[in-house]
């Protein structure tokens, strides 16, 4: 007998018990009542119409079975969701959208179909959408807000915080941690646990000693086979109500090094990105770069074991951290960027570049980074002038990221925060 069937059996022979009410001494769970009745007919017919309810004993979340929701007719059930997806494009309304998918396991599936990446239609609905690849138009506009006090940047879809206002949509999440060789800045989807083992923790940037060289680690599953959880641990953890945890590793999936100056004349910063996580071709005609589907603490996904150079799958414990650089042949075919060189102006005495109006404070921090091609790469010149990524200072500790394809804005806000190693060798940095 499937599980969902001895649930719902189960529960309506507790509704019938006479002695309902001593249930919840006997076991751990019971069959909540309904929550407004006028009489027994009345409650015996609502909750043979609607989906019961199961409450746990420790545990003031309620697991709700998908009830007469679930049940209506593809068509028009596809129809009502493509409808909420057309209608709202941009946050707040975008919320209509992520309700839908919460209804029960059908709208889901359903609402995942439907939901395009912001590489194609340009905008966020689910929090994976952070990882996916920009749109190839035109740019997603956000703003930075940093807190000097608690060494925490936030960021926020929209064009800046008086034009945004409290509409504006919290994104991620980073901490500052400084340490005696380095620092770390902890990305997170919300700002609520800044701990490593916290389930919003999806990867991090860490700074060498003089703040010149940084690498970006995303947070991926770990391929081990006796790690994996079986249907029994799975239902219990479902029963608990804790999200299961699994074993999780720091991939370097990019690398950022400004150029040192050692005569410390004055001049703009010279920055390279090498992004191993995106191949070069993905800037070709008819290339594409990694779309992933869901983020590493899911336990459904069945991810491909990494390899070291020797061909041996490491062993790592949970949140372990692979600090070294990707084989040679990911080096090789890995996406490169540099920041747009600026021109002197002379009236102004100053190094300039066009932000189009995004930018309105004079910042060593402003940059723009464009694709580094090389001879050999088949990338056209108008792809290799695009501004991918731009970053500026719009006022005091308030900062605009405009980003596009290839980047996702997890690593568009990661390169942005190295702009904030202020270690001492970033005053050698022109």
């Amino acid at each position: 007998m499937p599980l969902k069937t001895f649930i719902r059996e189960f529960g309506n022979i507790s509704n019938k018990s006479p002695a309902r009410k001593d249930n919840h001494r006997r076991g751990r769970s019971h069959i909540a009542p309904e929550a407004s009745s006028s009489s027994s007919s009345s409650s015996s017919s609502s909750s043979s119409s609607s989906s019961s309810t199961l409450s746990l004993a420790g545990s003031s979340t309620p697991i709700i079975e998908q009830g007469q929701w679930a049940n209506l007719p593809p068509e028009l059930l596809l129809d009502i969701i493509q409808r909420v997806e057309t209608k709202e494009k941009c946050w707040p309304g975008r919320r209509d959208v992520v309700a839908c998918a919460s209804v029960c396991k059908s709208w889901r599936e359903i609402t995942k179909e439907i939901v395009k990446t912001p590489e194609q239609c340009g905008f966020f609905t689910f929090p994976i959408s952070l990882k996916q690849p920009g749109p190839r138009d035109a740019p997603i506009q956000c703003f930075i807000r940093r807190e000097r006090e608690t060494s925490t940047y936030r960021l926020h879809l929209g064009l800046s915080p008086a034009l945004s206002g409290d509409l504006s949509k919290p994104l991620l999440v980073a901490k500052r941690v400084r340490r005696a060789t380095c620092s770390d800045f902890m990305i997170y989807l919300k700002g609520d646990d800044f701990s490593k083992s916290s389930n919003d923790y999806i990867g991090k940037l860490r700074s060498n000693f003089l703040g010149s060289k940084f690498n970006i680690f995303e947070s991926q599953p770990q391929y081990d086979s006796t790690a994996q959880s079986t249907p029994r641990s799975r239902w219990k953890t479902y029963l608990k109500s804790v999200p299961p945890k699994v074993p999780t590793i720091s991939l370097n999936t990019a690398s950022i090094s400004y150029e040192l100056n050692v005569l410390r004349t004055k001049g703009p910063r010279r920055l390279k990105c090498i992004m191993y996580s995106i191949p070069v071709s993905s800037l070709e005609e008819g290339g594409t770069a990694r779309t992933p589907t869901a983020f590493a603490n899911c336990p459904d996904e069945d991810p491909s074991p990494p390899v070291d150079s020797k061909g041996k799958k490491p062993r790592m414990g949970f949140n372990s951290t692979v600090c070294g650089k990707p084989p040679k042949s990911v080096q090789s075919t890995a996406l490169a960027l540099k920041n747009k060189s600026p021109r002197w102006h002379e009236q102004l005495q100053c190094w300039c570049l066009n932000f189009k109006g995004r930018v309105t404070v004079a910042s060593v921090k402003n940059f723009q980074l464009v694709a580094a091609a090389e001879p050999g790469h088949n990338i056209a010149v108008a792809e290799q002038d695009k501004v991918i990524l731009q970053f500026g200072k719009i006022g005091k500790d308030i900062f605009t990221m405009d980003y596009r394809y290839p980047l996702s804005a997890f690593q568009a806000f990661a390169i942005c925060l190295s702009s904030f190693g202020t270690k001492p060798g970033k005053n050698w940095i022109c």
